[in-house]
């Protein structure tokens, strides 16, 4: 459903390329560098574009850009569900190149600040900018309820009804105790 809705804004009608067994990552850290490499791509696409875009449609790609740079850098290092890193190289690869493409094979006097075309493209970047910010808070607030969650374990494992169990120590008020303190 979702492809569905980015494929009606962003053009994505046609059926999507089928890629060769060979090409396809075998492991997380290559399908990061995958989307690492399409996010260098995009970025110097953006960089040839530069002044042929409007100003306000430049600073949107590259403030997505941005997001995306951290949030691949972050994955990188803490993880991230299959669909969110999927969501992460559709950002990187299709949705946001595909907009740029689009729009750049437009007729020049179309691609100025007040066209409709224009309007569109922007529309577009908002979306895509607040999903990036979207799935940025969804990586991040994972880790941070996986961290909770081990964090629960580890406190009912060590704390039982609020009697703290120190391993190969006691507890020094029974210290204290046991050398008539």
């Amino acid at each position: 459903m979702v492809s569905k809705f980015f494929g009606s804004l962003f053009g994505g009608g046609r059926e999507p390329e089928r890629i060769p067994d060979d090409e396809l990552p075998r492991t997380q850290a290559e399908e990061l560098e995958q989307t690492r490499a399409a996010l260098a791509e995009l970025r110097s696409s953006i960089r040839r574009a530069g002044s042929l875009l409007p100003t306000l449609a430049s600073s949107n790609m590259r403030q997505i850009d941005d997001v995306l740079r951290l949030l691949i850098d972050y994955v990188a290092e803490h993880g991230a569900s299959t669909e969110q890193r999927v969501l992460l190289h559709s950002i990187t690869a299709d949705y946001l190149p595909t907009s740029l493409r689009v729009y750049r094979a437009l007729p020049p006097e179309t691609q100025v600040d007040e066209s409709p075309e224009t309007e569109k493209l922007l529309e577009q970047l908002d979306i895509l900018h607040a999903t990036a910010l979207d799935l940025d808070h969804q990586v991040r607030t994972g880790a941070i309820a996986e961290l909770s969650a081990h964090g629960r374990f580890l406190r009912d494992k060590f704390d039982v009804d609020g009697v703290r169990i120190a391993r190969g120590r006691k507890p020094r008020d029974e210290q204290r105790r046991e050398h008539g303190e």
